[in-house]
């Protein structure tokens, strides 16, 4: 799970780069892509479940109001 979060960090780090990201549908519905192949490659979630992938992406968002990202 570690190598999991570490890969999901790069992904976020990656796209967060882009001012307003976390506003821009376009941008967000990339990250997801990135991330659901991503949880795929690791195994996880076992069952699709969309709920995953946006508590993924608040978590994102939170922590870019919080550490100043954009």
């Amino acid at each position: 799970m570690i190598e999991l979060a570490k890969h999901a960090k790069e992904e976020v780090d990656s796209v967060a780069s882009f001012p307003a990201w976390n506003q821009r549908e376009d941008i967000k519905a990339e990250l997801e892509v990135k991330l659901i192949l991503l949880l795929a490659k690791y195994g996880y979630p076992p069952v699709a479940n969309d709920d995953v992938y946006k508590k993924i992406l608040e978590q994102a968002e939170n922590f870019k109001r919080n550490r100043g990202w954009g």
